[in-house]
């Protein structure tokens, strides 16, 4: 007999959970996907290099179609919105681009409904030219904004897509304002480093504006937004980009009684299934996950753990609808992240010092100062690398890397220490690869973690 689920998203976790689940299973299962916007399976986080011209074609971030996935055996429903979810019944009604409402039943259904920018509730947030940047549908509508040729662009928030946005708008001409509450651009750094960030972005002419809360938005006869209101000042804008971060989408699971937790996130097992709903599932950027260093549940919207946490929930699928192996669960995150602005690149893993504290961790924190390759080599830049280590365990809980070309993908053997609870003490005698093109003798991860050793005594 053929079971059928439902998806309820078409991009990363969604396509993911459909595509697996319909490989392993076969014909013993029937897959819907229900997809409201105009792509499937893209890479949300290439959208800002597209704007910026650094990817020319906007159909290279789309890595499958929906006609390639209806060759694959998915139905694939495009410009339909899922508009209620009855749990008790197993359905889904959903309305498609031309006003038709279906009503879909199910054996098993998938949320992956993804994250939307938070936009908050101030006056003029509704104008038009306010806009954020989350999906590829999004990201056309900036695009076309562009297009337009604005003269001046305020980004609201300095995170890793106002950081991006900011970028590629300098990129594309515009002359760009950054409105940035905290004391310096992207608050995953501690403040020091976070200011060499803020450096980088005024050597791009980027103006910087920090300890400043925006409180609302001027708007013309038109209804358009003509500028950004602050507990300062007004900053004047024909395009503002919201970068204040995203919370779960997740209304429609809420409305149908479906537990959520951190920022609205469907609250889950390591099998993605939600918690109370033995045949409802959920991925992606709509979920809370596991953090493997402080236990508790965050939300962190990533596309890296979308995709293996819709492996996780297709592969669960597919074993109970055809007997196959469910492989393993999703171990958790230890909040591993990188990006850069122009040649600086920045990447974190783990908790910063002030988090470690609040974790109930007794943090010891240690930074130095080292160069990409070797000092003599030509072409070594500068880097910084800061570890946070904790005083009893002497465990690895944290790292922060700033610097030029070829400094920040060193944050991935920095979150395998943190993934494997390694201490610094090992970390420092750990065999990683030497050659002066591509590093010091001692590599600056071992530097900063000898550092750490030091300072733990």
């Amino acid at each position: 007999m053929t079971s059928r689920v439902v998806v309820i998203g078409g991009d990363a976790a969604g396509m993911s959970t459909a595509s697996t689940a319909k490989r392993l299973a076969g014909d013993a299962l029937e897959v819907v996907v229900l997809e409201g916007g105009s792509f499937t399976s893209y890479s949300a986080c290439g959208i800002p290099y597209w704007i910026a011209g650094d990817v020319a074609d906007r159909d290279t971030l789309v890595a499958r179609t929906p006609q390639e996935h209806r060759a694959n055996g998915i139905d694939v429903r495009m410009r339909t919105e899922a508009m209620g979810i009855d749990v008790a019944a197993r359905t889904v009604s959903a309305r498609d681009e031309h006003g038709h409402v279906e009503q879909f039943t199910y054996d098993h259904l998938v949320i992956a409904t993804g994250a939307e920018p938070i936009r908050p509730d101030l006056p003029g947030i509704g104008a038009d030219g306010i806009l954020g940047v989350q999906s590829l549908d999004d990201g056309q509508r900036v695009m076309d904004a562009l297009e337009a040729k604005p003269d001046r662009v305020v980004v609201v928030g300095s995170g890793y897509v106002g950081l991006e946005m900011a970028e590629a708008c300098i990129q594309r001409g515009c002359a760009v304002t950054v409105v940035e509450r905290g004391p310096q651009p992207l608050s995953l750094l501690d403040p020091d480093l976070g200011s060499r960030v803020g450096d980088a972005m005024r050597g791009l002419d980027i103006e910087v504006v920090t300890d400043t809360e925006v409180t609302g938005f001027r708007t013309g006869d038109d209804g358009r937004v003509t500028g950004v209101v602050t507990d300062g000042a007004t900053y004047d804008a024909d395009l503002v980009i919201l970068g204040l971060g995203v919370g779960a989408r997740t209304a429609l699971a809420s409305d149908a009684g479906l537990p959520t937790g951190a920022r609205g996130g469907l609250v889950v097992d390591d099998r993605q299934r939600v918690q109370g709903a033995q045949n409802v599932w959920s991925a992606g950027d709509c979920v809370v996950t596991y953090d493997r260093l402080t236990g508790e549940l965050i939300h962190l919207p990533l596309g890296t753990h979308a995709n293996k946490q819709g492996l996780v929930t297709g592969r669960a699928i597919a074993s109970m609808v055809a007997g196959t192996d469910p492989g393993p669960p999703f171990a958790g995150v230890v909040r591993t992240a990188i990006t850069k602005i122009c040649s600086m690149e920045i990447s974190v893993t783990g908790l910063r010092e002030d988090a470690a504290r609040e974790a109930g961790f007794d943090p010891v924190a240690a930074t130095i100062d080292s160069t990409t390759s070797a000092g003599y080599f030509p072409g070594a830049v500068q880097m910084s690398v800061r570890v946070v280590a904790d005083a009893s365990s002497r465990r690895l809980l944290g790292a922060q890397i700033v610097g030029g070309s070829g400094a920040g993908w060193r944050i991935d053997t920095l979150a395998m220490a943190l993934w494997t609870e390694m201490s610094v003490d090992e970390l420092v005698m750990t065999d990683l690869a030497y050659a002066p093109p591509f590093s010091s003798v001692w590599d600056p991860v071992q530097v900063a973690a000898r550092a750490a050793v030091k300072a733990l005594g």
